[in-house]
């Protein structure tokens, strides 16, 4: 899990979301609005899909293209568990709540850098 690395507000474009996820080095940034009582989040995904429809990414806003609902982790779930349910749902992104607490947002990336660092296998073989 990464902590919160960037948050961006409900009105800020599209072009300034991806400068910001660019600057970060993030590939997701938490929506914070202060009329939801909830973080909702946009990815390099929504971005892509807004800019391949030919929308202007300086005017588009990130409100009319994050998640309206995102799916959450709490911080004693496995990774196995994290990631069945990305693939589940075709995610790339859990926000993790620590009961009310926002404490990070674990990503596909994280699992596998974890699972390859650690010497993950498989039982499969290259043919």
């Amino acid at each position: 899990m990464s902590e919160v690395v960037l948050s961006v507000g409900p009105s800020h474009t599209i072009r300034e979301a991806a400068g910001m996820m660019v600057e970060k080095k993030t590939g997701a940034a938490l929506v914070i609005d202060d009329e939801s009582p909830a973080a909702r989040i946009i990815t390099e995904r929504d971005v892509l899909l807004s800019i391949g429809r030919g929308e202007n990414p300086d005017t588009e806003k990130v409100g009319d293209h994050m998640s309206e609902s995102v799916i959450a982790a709490a911080p004693d779930w496995s990774l196995e568990r994290a990631a069945a349910e990305m693939s589940r749902r075709s995610i790339r992104h859990l926000v993790v709540y620590d009961g009310a607490d926002l404490v990070g947002v674990l990503s596909m990336r994280d699992i596998v850098r974890v699972w390859t660092s650690e010497g993950a296998t498989s039982g499969m073989s290259p043919d």
